[in-house]
């Protein structure tokens, strides 16, 4: 009876204790580090490459690289239009096969991206729309865009592929549309499929159990500062970690940061979209603000088991020749960031 008596209440412990464990995991997820995306975004390029443009980014440790095609639209019409005749080779479906075959060859995984810039506009955050006709031609040109560059992913096995990215207003106002373009892409892709939202409204995106990772591009401000302490951008980082967190648990899904960066100037790790230069080589640079912002940014994440990695913003194919005091870009090209990025792409 002694022993019963002992034993009873141990076992309510353990079971207390593995229902406790069992809630707490809930929709956790691991990524192991076979599928991490150590990632790259690559310009593409105005023509053909005289030579494989991978090797610079195989040696820092990069494995996975975002290629983007890009499709346009005028600022009187709704039409989505890509593979014109001026688009810069890279851009283009025939720049778009070649730049694969190229990243292959170099044992590279690849995130096959589609962008479109809005004449007059530019960002697709601020796109929307009046009336059901124009939402009706646009989707549909949206649609054969999408499904083209689909096909081609699936053709060339590429292991990944974004549906759409930063469309603001357009999925909140007509979130079925993305979920029926997921599945079509899904019908015709065999590979990976995400959305990218922008850092200000993931949590709007109704359609998260439909991709197989959670794509946000992760421009979040941590500081106004011009060159902040790196303690104060680990804890800014606290709360939109936990935040990111808990939308993976939710879904069950990882979270990938389809787009991550900082210029090498001033207040760059705040609201970048605000900085007073926008051109890539104005402004005087500042490589200490770059280098803390993405040391902050890699000891918030890189070792989290249900974050699935990045694609830095962004790389040019033909490099950089020289660092000048006019290059506050956002590449890390032949800047002291670049060795830190090295560094973390190494450990998974």
């Amino acid at each position: 009876m002694i022993v019963i008596k002992l034993l009873f209440p141990l076992s309510i412990l353990l079971l207390i204790f593995l229902t406790l464990r069992s809630i707490s995991n809930e929709g956790e997820i691991t990524v192991g580090n076979n599928e991490f995306m150590n990632g790259v975004s690559l310009v593409a390029p105005r023509n053909e490459f005289p030579e494989n443009p991978f090797a610079p980014i195989v040696a820092i440790h990069a494995d996975w690289v975002a290629i983007m095609p890009y499709a346009f639209i005028g600022e009187n019409s709704v039409e989505v239009r890509f593979d014109r005749e001026q688009q810069w080779w890279g851009e283009k479906s025939e720049g778009v096969v070649r730049t694969i075959l190229l990243a292959k060859e170099m044992n590279l995984k690849i995130m096959l991206k589609p962008h479109v810039w809005i004449r007059g506009q530019g960002w697709t955050g601020d796109f929307r729309l009046n009336n059901e006709k124009e939402w009706n031609e646009w989707e549909g040109s949206y649609e054969k865009y999408i499904l083209h560059y689909a096909k081609i992913a699936d053709a060339m096995e590429v292991e990944a592929f974004c549906v759409g990215l930063e469309f603001k207003h357009v999925v909140r106002e007509r979130p079925d549309y993305f979920k029926s373009i997921i599945k079509k892409v899904q019908k015709s892709y065999d590979g990976l499929v995400t959305y990218a939202a922008n850092w200000d409204n993931y949590q709007y995106v109704t359609f998260w159990d439909e991709v197989d990772f959670i794509g946000i591009n992760a421009y979040f401000p941590l500081s106004n500062e011009n060159t902040p302490e790196l303690e104060t951008l680990l804890n800014a980082w606290r709360t939109e970690k936990n935040n990111l967190m808990d939308l993976s648990r939710e879904y069950h899904k990882p979270i990938v940061f389809t787009e991550f960066g900082y210029r090498s100037i001033d207040k760059s790790a705040g609201n970048q979209w605000e900085l007073e230069h926008h051109r890539r080589f104005e402004g005087q640079p500042n490589f200490n603000t770059q280098e803390l912002a993405y040391k902050a940014i890699f000891q918030s994440f890189w070792e989290e088991p249900w974050f699935g990695g990045g694609y830095l913003w962004k790389w040019y194919p033909e490099g950089l020749h020289e660092v000048n005091e006019n290059n506050s870009d956002y590449t890390p090209q032949g800047k002291p960031v670049e060795l830190i990025i090295k560094s973390w792409y190494k450990k998974r």
